[in-house]
């Protein structure tokens, strides 16, 4: 074999082992999951509505994202006690951890201007995440609520769901404009939750903020 043939036969080697290094690495790329909780006692109802369309606007924002509902609608979960109880939690915080989610999103509707008593006993119960060490921390969570009102209380039951998370040394995320804070959604048509516009453009502005500080903590 000449130069010029060694030369030219030697790039396409190169070359052809630099494309299937890099098909490789794509596809070995590790999804991001990203995990939705309805906190609402109304199984399937307004709630776990506006998580999933937070999920699904997630889902838009990679290819390599994968969402997953957890309706704990219908579910017996007891508030921690010093005595350990035997409930539905157990079935939920085998989503949560090994492995551990790279998004959360957290949902509730708004009783009383405060989250609902499920929310409460969930939030709770997520105890078991902080030790022997915070399993959470790090991860991004974003947080919406439904509500009777336009103004019954959802960034009050937003600010209290965030408030526990940060127990976990989790990174608080909101939406983009309109839902800095977090999606606030208004229950005004007989729980047909998808006519409340401007509430699920929230929602799906903070799927996508979720996603993209997933894929951002995910590629460091």
């Amino acid at each position: 074999m000449d130069r010029r043939k060694f030369i030219a036969t030697s790039i396409a080697a190169g070359a052809a082992a630099t494309l299937t290094s890099s098909t490789a690495g794509a596809s070995e790329k590790k999804p991001v999951k990203i995990v939705g909780v309805s906190c609402s006692p109304r199984k399937g109802k307004t709630t776990a509505t506006a998580v999933k369309v937070a999920l699904d606007a997630a889902k838009q924002v990679d290819e390599n994202i994968r969402t997953e509902l957890l309706d704990l609608g219908g579910m017996n979960i007891a508030g921690w006690t010093p005595n350990p109880v035997k409930d539905d939690f157990e079935s939920v915080l085998s989503k949560l951890h090994d492995p551990v989610p790279d998004g959360l999103i957290i949902g509730s509707p708004s009783y009383f201007r405060s989250m609902s008593a499920l929310c409460k006993a969930f939030l709770e119960r997520l105890a078991v995440l902080r030790q022997p060490k915070l399993l959470l921390a790090d991860v991004p969570v974003g947080v919406l609520s439904v509500g009777a009102y336009r103004n019954g209380g959802q960034e009050l039951v937003i600010q209290e769901i965030q408030t526990a998370m940060l127990c976990h040394e989790v990174m608080v995320v909101g939406g983009k404009p309109s839902a800095h804070q977090g999606a606030t959604l208004w229950n005004a048509y007989k729980d047909d939750i998808m006519k409340d516009e401007f509430g699920i453009e929230s929602a799906k502005k903070l799927g996508e903020r979720v996603a993209e500080a997933a894929l951002h903590l995910a590629r460091k």
